[in-house]
């Protein structure tokens, strides 16, 4: 008997996505009744000489807006704003544009109302209630965050999902999501459309079905969402039909595109006639935001190069004092556009390491244009620390302020400029940098081809909130000392 449209079964729904909602909005409470505290208790500082007087004589009247409003209020914008859906939680900036875009909203929104009520409020007040409430909303999403990928590292906490295509598309999107465990998508089987071929074999990590109706299947297995793998997966109709079944069962569907390696911005849907379109823009290697990250790469290094002086000299000395030798380490490096230059290194090896490479070469681990070794014997006790700690690499700001290098971009590599061949090519298109997506996905422990893959994903997605994602993320990637010999 056919199946009624009005009759679905309803997938039962994640527990751990409904308790991570509820854990957010009380955070984002405690975050505003927090931002309002300490916007009263500089309200009420008979040191704040800045603040509006008028406000100052009213701090009673003041601090119950603040405590109740603006709670109340920066809830109902993050809503709004699409703060909590599921879709944008836990992963990537999309989660921390909506927050910011609140909080532009809650600038409006408190402008507005002061006007409208005609309560005299100065602009340092109103700059400070939002300011707060970004700054703290962000630090307790970015603890969250933690919080959420050590649970995803367990298995918990993630999306269940049946992989449906042929089988090398589904194994090539098995190998990626469970790489990146923080994604939240933990594969559980795989559907092929067609039988396999007489003694064709079928090796995979997830058991493997043929011929299931999907949603039964799904429902059967436990899972709450479908991946169509590829573009051969299903016929467009099939597609279709596939959409309409999932209508009210509460399952998810989600179409991998053969569009690989570009996100972000470059891509748009364009739906025609019911057919959607998806618009690929070019990269953009040039214009005002490559400009922007010039300047804040520049400014940065001045400060940075400024404040760390001490740790740079006692590094130095320790460099000194445990062997004879130069302190820094200058090799030629291939930069922007194939010009050479000299990268500046504290020196973690011994003078002679280059003279000793010729004897090491067949104990290469690096698969790629570079010489690996986890033990190698020509790095010195103190190198081990400063390559373990990434602290060998602080010189390079001297780099980064000179132009030949940015903060963040591909690694520059100790080759020839022949030696960029091909797709990898594309690596100088943008300057090198002293991290990267390389550093932060597995630094050493990368194949050659992984690495090329990560930095030609940097040079086709760059932004300057990628950046910032990437340098957040380094630094715990350092802490934790992974891949770094």
């Amino acid at each position: 008997m056919a199946r009624s449209v009005f009759a679905r079964p309803v997938a039962p729904r994640a527990n751990w996505r409904r308790r991570y909602v509820a854990w957010l909005v009380l955070l984002d409470v405690l975050a505003a009744l927090a931002a309002s505290r300490t916007v009263v208790t500089l309200l009420a500082d008979a040191d704040a000489g800045f603040w509006d007087q008028r406000v100052l004589g009213n701090v009673s009247s003041f601090s119950l807006a603040a405590f109740v409003g603006v709670p109340v209020g920066w809830l109902i914008l993050l809503v709004a704003s699409g703060a909590y859906d599921q879709r944008a939680l836990g992963l990537g900036t999309e989660e921390l544009k909506r927050v910011a875009r609140a909080s532009l909203a809650m600038a409006a929104a408190v402008s507005f109302l002061a006007l409208g009520f005609k309560k005299d409020l100065s602009r340092a007040t109103v700059a400070a209630i939002i300011v707060c409430l970004l700054l703290y909303t962000l630090v307790v999403r970015f603890a969250a965050r933690v919080v959420l990928r050590r649970i995803r590292r367990t298995g918990r906490a993630s999306q269940k999902v049946l992989l449906v295509g042929r089988l090398v598309d589904a194994l090539a999107l098995h190998e990626v999501v469970t790489r990146n465990y923080g994604a939240g998508l933990h594969p559980i089987a795989i559907h092929l459309p067609h039988h396999p071929r007489p003694g064709e074999r079928v090796n995979a990590p997830v058991p493997v079905y043929v011929g299931w109706d999907l949603v039964p299947l799904v429902q059967q297995l436990g899972a709450d969402t479908i991946a169509v793998c590829g573009p051969a997966s299903l016929e467009s109709y099939e597609l279709r039909k596939l959409a309409w079944q999932l209508e009210g069962t509460g399952l998810n569907l989600v179409v991998v595109p053969q569009v690989t390696d570009v996100t972000g911005p470059r891509i748009h849907v364009r739906p025609i006639e019911g057919l959607p379109l998806l618009n690929v823009d070019e990269p953009t290697i040039s214009g005002l935001s490559l400009l922007a990250k010039s300047v804040l790469d520049r400014v940065t290094a001045l400060v940075g190069l400024v404040l760390l002086s001490p740790v740079l000299f006692a590094i130095a000395l320790a460099i000194k004092i445990n062997d004879p030798g130069p302190v820094m380490f200058r090799q030629t490096r291939i930069g922007h556009e194939g010009r050479a230059f000299k990268v500046w290194k504290f020196r973690t090896m011994y003078t002679d390491a280059e003279q000793r490479l010729a004897t090491l070469k067949d104990r290469n681990e690096s698969d790629g244009l570079l010489f690996k070794m986890k033990d190698d014997p020509r790095v010195t006790p103190i190198g081990r620390h400063l390559r373990a700690l990434s602290l060998d690499e602080l010189p390079q700001l001297i780099n980064v302020l000179r132009g030949q290098m940015s903060l963040v971009g591909p690694r520059p590599l100790p080759t020839e400029d022949d030696d960029y061949r091909g797709d990898v090519r594309r690596r100088l298109l943008v300057r090198p940098g002293i991290t990267g997506l390389w550093q932060i996905s597995g630094r050493s422990d990368l194949t050659w081809d992984d690495a090329v893959r990560l930095d030609l994903h940097y040079v086709d997605n760059w932004s300057l909130v990628y950046d910032l994602a990437i340098l957040w993320k380094t630094a715990s990637v350092v802490l934790a000392r992974r891949g770094a010999y």
